[in-house]
């Protein structure tokens, strides 16, 4: 008989013993398989985490101990064993359960985290909090490794209390974030597991000196340094130590006899402490233990051979025409410098990175180290460097994108990827945000093709105007039509289709929508005049002088927050030239609150963007305004 059905809470897992842990791990573990072979979702970093996650529900007594996940895309586990077993089939979909914690759906998810480095400085505030209010129950963020190259997490490190009790700091190591890790901090992690002797041997140091002759007894009792010496050698102890963290470790993550144990001899420290644990990303399922970044975030797949679902579809997505051209650029200029902050499968530079090593930079989980980095060689003449970012993780680099560009004028390059809605990542990770703060950078280009095509000639022109400049592009699927590459004037819109009574203002493949909607309006005996923007800042002030006047409705059309996007840039455009009252100004975009997850046309529809209800609504305002 199956044990996870009937696991409603954390507290069924008191008192079972280790064996009886052991099959619940393997039904969790089974459980994820058979959800994403069929929705996809988060699956090699779930794998990976699942004797954890079980152990440590066993021993400690969520929600009263506080577990809190960094980014959180590794609670799939959690989620089963707090009461949402029933639910889990629905898991990143609308109005089903969310692929990440979210305190709306559990007492047990303390935080929204969908961004890396955030579980440390959470613990430390859930436990300042508990300190003060006299509690006694216990805090433990887990890390994955690679939070340890994110800045956040390090400046936390600095800030732990060495007298704080019940604080157990819990480093998942898995030798991967989404891609493989880089940089010094992935040395120091990897360096004991080089040479797995270590441990054993300076532990039987004062064995060793000892047998010396003669000087042997008194070499073992000074033998502490000798210890300490070889210790900081071959074990990364000594940097957590540094920070005041006790360490214990490293332990195998998959372990559940060994995980329980020295979970709960380490139940009632009275100092903070590390506990680092090894786990296999992908754990149970060879094809995602020998492909993690490719199983990371994956697409529905045979339980039986692993492999994904063939879909039918010939169009390349923005990010492969991106990365596809910039390799083609690449091959043609010696000064193009590329960087990203760990995304490198994601935004399809894998192919550049392997053919251009030397001019390629993966800074791991530091997207404020990227944006200043980026900005530091883009300030010497003649280098051409482009920043490619997610629209999400952009905004932890708004002073740096500030202070080290805009306010230097470095001419970086940023190929915002993942922007507009992220579907069924939610909430978290929704690229919405960002022309709002871009647009207050004096000197900054924004700018969002329709197509693969106006996306290559954006990223050839954008070289030529000297600018910081943002190219803002959603990860979807696009047309990519075999055209001449045509520079790209700076600032200048482009007319689709010529009308009278509407103006329709589309940014980016919202152009799409448009148009199809200009077909539908005529049938209404309403000719609209469908213009591509091409660009939100700087705008082209000349066209919409002509065009403005001409049609009594101008309606702007986004993928993007109604406040501080397109639409409040034509706002304050007709403002600023005295165009209100006689025009009506239609913003159509984001709504201003959070958007949950689900499917890209479930996002679209709560965010009143479905192309039926676009009609619906310009057709009544239209009319309403006739009548």
């Amino acid at each position: 008989m199956q044990m996870l059905p009937y696991i409603h809470s954390p507290h069924d897992l008191h008192g079972l013993d280790n064996a009886a842990l052991k099959e619940v791990a393997k039904e969790i573990r089974q459980t994820i398989i058979d959800v994403l072979s069929v929705h996809g979702g988060h699956l090699a970093s779930n794998l990976g985490i699942v004797e954890l996650t079980v152990a440590l529900h066993a021993v400690f007594n969520a929600p009263q101990d506080k577990i809190i996940f960094d980014v959180s895309h590794q609670s799939y586990p959690h989620k089963l064993l707090t009461g949402r077993y029933n639910r889990f089939s629905t898991i990143r979909q609308y109005k089903g359960l969310c692929g990440f914690s979210h305190p709306r759906e559990s007492l047990h998810d303390h935080f929204f985290a969908g961004h890396a480095g955030t579980a440390l400085s959470l613990g430390l505030g859930m436990a300042k909090a508990r300190d003060l209010q006299g509690g006694q129950y216990h805090v433990l963020p887990i890390l994955g490794d690679a939070s340890l190259t994110c800045g956040l997490t390090l400046e936390a490190l600095n800030n732990i209390p060495r007298d704080l009790k019940k604080f157990l700091l819990i480093l998942n190591d898995n030798n991967m974030s989404i891609s493989q890790n880089v940089g010094a901090i992935t040395n120091i992690l990897s360096r004991f597991l080089s040479n797995p002797t270590s441990n054993r041997i300076y532990r039987e140091i004062e064995t060793l000196l000892s047998k010396i002759p003669n000087i042997g007894t008194s070499l073992a009792k000074q033998g502490h340094k000798c210890k300490e010496s070889l210790k900081n050698l071959v074990s990364t102890a000594p940097f957590f130590e540094q920070f005041g963290l006790s360490y214990v470790g490293p332990i195998d993550g998959h372990d559940i006899d060994k995980l329980v144990h020295t979970l709960q001899a380490l139940k009632n420290t009275n100092t903070p402490t590390l506990l680092h644990v090894l786990t296999t990303k992908g754990k149970g399922m060879d094809t995602a233990t020998h492909n993690p970044t490719t199983y990371h975030g994956c697409k529905p797949f045979d339980k039986e051979t692993g492999l994904f679902h063939t879909l039918h579809n010939n169009k390349p997505s923005f990010p492969q025409v991106f990365g596809k051209h910039l390799l083609h650029l690449a091959r043609q200029d010696e000064e193009i410098v590329v960087l990203t902050p760990a995304m490198t499968a994601g935004s399809c530079l894998d192919p550049i990175f392997r053919e251009f090593p030397d001019r390629c930079i993966d800074v791991g989980i530091a997207e404020g180290h990227c944006v200043t980095y980026a900005g530091a060689i883009a300030k010497n003449q003649g280098m051409r460097v482009v920043c490619s970012i997610y629209a999400t993780f952009l905004q932890r680099a708004l002073d740096n994108l500030f202070h080290d560009v805009c306010l230097q004028e470095s001419p970086v390059v940023f190929a915002i990827d993942r922007a507009g809605i992220s579907g069924p990542d939610g909430s978290t990770h929704h690229g919405i945000f960002d022309i709002s703060f871009l647009q207050a950078m004096p000197g900054m280009v924004i700018c969002q093709p329709r197509d693969g095509h106006v996306l290559k000639e954006l990223l050839e022109s954008s070289f030529s105007w000297a600018r910081p400049t943002a190219i803002r592009y959603p990860n979807m699927l696009t047309e990519e039509p075999n055209l001449p590459i045509l520079p790209r004037t700076l600032g200048k819109a482009e007319i689709l289709a010529e009308g009278r009574e509407l103006l329709i203002l589309g940014l980016g493949h919202m152009n799409h929508v448009a148009m199809r909607l200009k077909e539908r309006l005529q049938q209404e005996g309403i000719y609209p005049t469908v213009v591509d923007p091409v660009f939100i800042k700087p705008l082209d002030e000349e066209l919409l002088l002509q065009l403005i006047p001409r049609h009594p409705f101008v309606i702007t059309l986004e993928e993007h927050a109604v406040q501080g996007g397109l639409g409040t840039a034509i706002q304050a455009f007709c403002a600023k030239h005295g165009l209100f009252p006689e025009h009506k100004l239609l913003n159509l975009g984001i709504p201003d609150h959070f958007l949950d997850h689900g499917s890209y046309q479930d996002i679209l529809r709560e965010a009143g963007l479905a192309e039926e209800t676009i009609f619906q609504t310009i057709l009544a305002e239209v009319s309403l305004e006739t009548v």
